[in-house]
This record gives C-alpha cells, structure tokens and sequence, in this order.
C-alpha cells in the first residue's frame, strides 16, 4: 500500500510538472503526504498496535521513514544521473532493496507492544 501512494504520489508530480521542479523535491513531497496517510493504516491494520502514544508511534514510524528518505536521496542520483534510469524506475529499484528492512524496524520497534517490554 505504501509503494502504491508513493509512486502514484511520485508519477503525479512528475507528470504534472515535468522538469519545472527537480525530481529529488518531487521524492520529498511524495514521501511526506504517504507517511502522514499509511501511518494510521499501519497502526491498526498492519501491525494492530494497541495503547500506546499515537503521536509517539507517528514519530518512531517517520524516523523509520526518514531512513528511506534518505537512500533515494542518495540512490536516486546515483541512479538516474550515472546509470541512466528513469525517475520511477530508479526510485522502485530503491524501494525493492529497502523493503524487507523496513517492514523488520517497523514490527520490532515502531509497533511493538510497549506494554510487554
């Protein structure tokens, strides 16, 4: 669900406004209203977390996001500029790499049961 927000979040700005606003802008945008719109899904569908801060939750799960963030701003580039992929192409070359870690930080820290630790 997320790659799906992301992407389509991704392609929108890159169709719509083409080479006016740099891609990596684009990354940041994109990034910022999918953590804000799957967090709540994570919470209680994913990860079924129960008690606990939902705002201390948002905080753990945007610094697991920021992690992300940060290796399409490195990967990105890297991508695009010197092997010479495409934006989207590029940016789910990236995803596909981070995925399985993400999702491993996110059950056993973002949403673990603070109760039982």
């Amino acid at each position: 669900m997320t790659v799906a927000f992301y992407l389509s979040f991704l392609a929108l700005g890159l169709m719509v406004l083409g080479n006016r606003v740099p891609y990596l802008f684009l990354v940041v945008a994109s990034h910022l209203a999918t953590v804000v719109i799957v967090y709540p899904w994570y919470r209680i569908a994913v990860f079924r977390a129960a008690g606990g801060s939902w705002i201390a939750g948002y905080l753990r799960f945007y610094a697991v996001g920021l992690g992300f963030l940060a290796m399409s701003l490195v990967g990105l580039p890297v991508l695009v500029e010197l092997v010479g992929m495409q934006v989207l192409a590029a940016q789910f070359a990236v995803m596909a790499v981070s995925a399985l870690g993400g999702y491993a930080v996110n059950k056993s820290w973002t949403f673990r049961d603070r109760r039982k630790v």
